[in-house]
């Protein structure tokens, strides 16, 4: 009875015994690392956050800098305005992001989950306020299994307390890249947040205190797919962490002044730091694990172990299966890793980032579309003149207002009607009703090809074409 209450999932085999399809997580207490790659992972997240915090509070062109702003179809990154017509820059950007992400994974194995990524870079920051608050790892564990008194309650209020702040403000941040953060802090303080503002404060910030402060390893684990094809990215000659066998077997404890060899040990002391350091809690020296997320601590407590050992550090670093079975120096582990994937993930890289580069410098910041008047297709006027009907959406994406002419072209007497010239203010989009008149002699019944052009007196050359059709009866 006692067992079934355990919330464990159970499958009898023929023999009787029970086996465990999954087991309940056990809590895990990181243990406290510094290091060169724990400052690196640290410069990392202090860079990803100031971005991420900082960049709403920029002003560029008297607004925020970078703004989503959904309810008018405009995404404002520093000078350019995007518009929903500009979804092939976004596609070209996710490519390049993967791209990037294949590249990285080939050369070092899994570097954005160990340094950038937000669930890595949030639980760290959440660890860094729980060991502020409870102590370190032993501390920690000490206090989870304590009674619970005014003394626990106070730490784990305060705990908690100070991560649903943070998570809170994170959550707002989100949203102030969709709604303008001063209008939006206003409002929060004025209590007058709207319903979808409300719902995305509240979801992404307990997303934050959910994954960050309980979950932790178990999203890395369980949720990301990224752990479960990462192998099919890693080839033979791709930067991991490793655990040197051949050096470090076999394992035992002994004092500082036993030669190992003597002994017949390896260098590894089996003190288990390296175990201890590990966020999602695996024994490296069981080899590479789908678990282990590249982040380099078990290399900085291991070092520090072969430090004090004074025995050469290295014994777990990043290094690959090739370097290790055949023994390959450094500099023959960096040649081999220029190979054909990897030269060839970083030419095509390179070529999708500098066309992007190149789009968006030569980018034209207007854009043209016509659409007929299908309520009458053509019509004669007194003179006797045929006439077709339009309407022209010029849409100027530049953060200051043009003044345009517009002329139409593809047939021999085409006279344009429309108010002239056209005043578009910044970043807006007008539509602006024209008509097209000809002379039907010498010219057949039927449907012509014609070009609408819009150019810009201030700067002629801002221009765009845009087709459509003269029909003549």
């Amino acid at each position: 009875m006692a067992r079934t209450q355990r919330n464990l999932a159970l499958a009898r085999e023929s023999s009787g015994t029970e086996t465990d399809l999954y087991e309940v997580r056990k809590k895990i207490h990181p243990r406290a690392v510094h290091g060169w790659f724990a400052g690196w992972r640290w410069t990392l997240v202090w860079a990803t956050q100031i971005v991420y915090y900082g960049l709403p509070w920029l002003t560029w062109n008297e607004r925020q800098a970078v703004l989503f702003d959904l309810a008018a179809r405009k995404f404002y990154i520093f000078g350019f305005v995007f518009w929903p017509q500009d979804v092939i820059y976004l596609t070209v950007l996710l490519v390049i992001s993967a791209l990037a992400l294949f590249l990285f994974t080939a050369v070092a194995g899994r570097l954005w989950c160990g340094y950038a990524c937000p669930q890595t870079v949030y639980t760290e920051i959440f660890m860094w306020i729980e060991e502020r608050i409870e102590g370190d790892h032993t501390a920690r564990k000490r206090l989870d299994a304590a009674p619970w008194d005014a003394r626990k309650i106070a730490l784990r209020a305060a705990k908690h307390g100070a991560w649903i702040a943070f998570a809170f403000w994170t959550g707002f941040t989100f949203v102030g890249y969709f709604t303008p953060i001063t209008l939006l802090g206003g409002e929060l303080l004025s209590l007058s947040l709207g319903p979808w503002q409300t719902f995305w404060l509240l979801f992404y910030g307990f997303a934050t205190y959910g994954n960050a402060g309980f979950m932790r390893e178990q999203v890395c684990i369980y949720m990301c797919p990224y752990a479960r094809f990462q192998s099919a990215m890693f080839d033979a000659d791709t930067l991991i962490i490793t655990y040197d066998q051949k050096r470090g077997e076999p394992r035992g404890g002994r004092s500082r002044a036993v030669d190992p060899r003597a002994a017949g040990l390896g260098d590894c002391v089996d003190c288990g730091i390296c175990v201890q350091v590990c966020p999602t809690g695996i024994d490296i020296r069981n080899g590479l694990q789908y678990e282990c997320i590249g982040c380099a601590a078990c290399v900085d407590a291991c070092d520090q172990v072969m430090d004090r050992m004074r025995y050469p550090r290295g014994l777990i670093r990043y290094s690959t299966e090739n370097a290790i079975d055949q023994g390959l120096t450094r500099a023959e582990v960096w040649r081999r890793m220029l190979r054909t994937r990897v030269v060839l993930y970083s030419v095509v890289l390179l070529a999708v980032t500098a066309t992007l580069g190149a789009a968006l410098y030569a980018r034209i910041p207007l854009k043209l579309d016509v659409i007929r008047d299908r309520a009458a297709l053509v019509r004669e006027t007194p003179e006797g003149r045929l006439e077709n009907v339009y309407r022209l959406q010029v849409m100027n994406t530049e953060e200051r207002a043009h003044r345009y002419r517009v002329s139409v072209s593809g047939l021999d007497g085409l006279e344009l009607v429309a108010a002239q010239p056209l005043e578009i203010p910044a970043a807006s989009t007008v539509t602006v009703p024209v008509s097209v008149r000809l002379d039907p002699a010498g010219h057949p019944a039927g449907s012509h090809p014609v070009v609408f052009r819009v150019e810009s007196l201030e700067r002629p050359e801002i221009t765009a074409h845009a087709p459509s059709r003269f029909f003549v009866r």
